[in-house]
């Protein structure tokens, strides 16, 4: 059958086995210095392994693929403990894979006996009757495509709305389209801004398009990684940006902006100053900081 599955590119693969541990449903392992996709059977095709790849090796492509089963997944994460379940189950939840979650839930009801937790334990889980619990197994999964309403935090209808000018000197703007070696690059204080963060954060241009030049990229979704720390070395080695400012999403795969800029510095032959911005999925700054990110010597 066709379906979405993870591909691996051994090229870029340095076998670090960072993505090993964010497959919570077993598929992957570390062999001869390669993760490898070691069962289509359980790949669900997700992704939740993707932003952990420093690399930027894994990506999801459709292709014939053996049918994904959550029975045998549920036998393997069995013998690996509670948390990697709760991760799981978690996993499908956020996803809205409720046929894959509705057989998980068989599978523990009929195997109850041989589960290292309580039915109780994953009612509260999956309903929000132990908040605390909860979050902290979810964030192990991939809360980026979680659905969530909230109220705007901005204007109201009642309140005047005028047009904001735009804080933006240059384009294009993403990173597969820009040219490191464009004179406004050189000596520029330069703002990487995973895709998200722009329609999160209501002050985006006054915040932090103002007084930089901008690129943005989506760490999960775009192809080519190696092509964007690639980029990166260059505006670093020859632009000569003067800082740079990455502004990512709380959610996990927003994280591999962050692992391919650490990889570029370890290429570049300058250091440059590091802000990393956290911004919320409910557009509040949860943290703003200079961080150490010395190149390789």
């Amino acid at each position: 059958m066709i379906r979405e599955i993870v591909k691996i590119d051994e090229d870029l693969c340095d076998g670090c086995g960072l993505c090993v541990p964010n497959c919570h449903e077993g598929a992957l392992q570390i062999i001869d210095g390669k993760a490898r996709l070691i069962s289509e059977l359980m790949c669900d095709g997700l992704g939740a392994c993707i932003g952990h790849c420093p690399q930027g090796a894994i990506t999801i492509e459709k292709r014939e693929a053996e049918a994904y089963d959550e029975v045998k997944t549920m036998e393997f994460m069995v013998t690996q403990g509670k948390n990697t379940v709760f991760a799981h189950l978690k996993h499908l939840q956020d996803h809205n894979e409720t046929g894959y979650l509705k057989q998980a839930l068989e599978f523990i009801k009929a195997n109850r006996e041989a589960m290292p937790f309580s039915i109780e334990e994953v009612h509260e889980l999956l309903h929000g009757k132990n908040q605390k619990s909860t979050q902290k197994t979810a964030s192990s999964g991939c809360p980026g495509s979680a659905p969530a309403s909230f109220s705007a935090a901005g204007f109201t209808m009642a309140q005047p709305k005028e047009d904001m000018a735009s804080e933006l000197t240059h384009w294009p703007v993403q990173l597969h389209l820009i040219n490191p070696e464009a004179s406004y690059f050189h000596g520029a204080d330069l703002l990487i801004a995973a895709d998200c963060t722009a329609f999160a954060y209501g002050d985006f241009h006054r915040k932090f398009v103002a007084g930089r030049k901008m690129v943005i990229a989506c760490p999960k979704l775009d192809q080519g990684k190696n092509i964007y720390i690639g980029k990166f070395v260059r505006l670093i080695n020859e632009a000569k940006v003067n800082t740079i400012t990455v502004a990512i999403m709380e959610v996990p795969c927003c994280g591999g902006l962050i692992s391919m800029i650490q990889t570029a510095l370890s290429h570049a032959e300058r250091n440059v100053p590091v802000k990393v911005v956290v911004i919320s999925t409910r557009g509040q700054i949860l943290s703003e900081e200079w961080i150490p990110m010395a190149r390789a010597v």
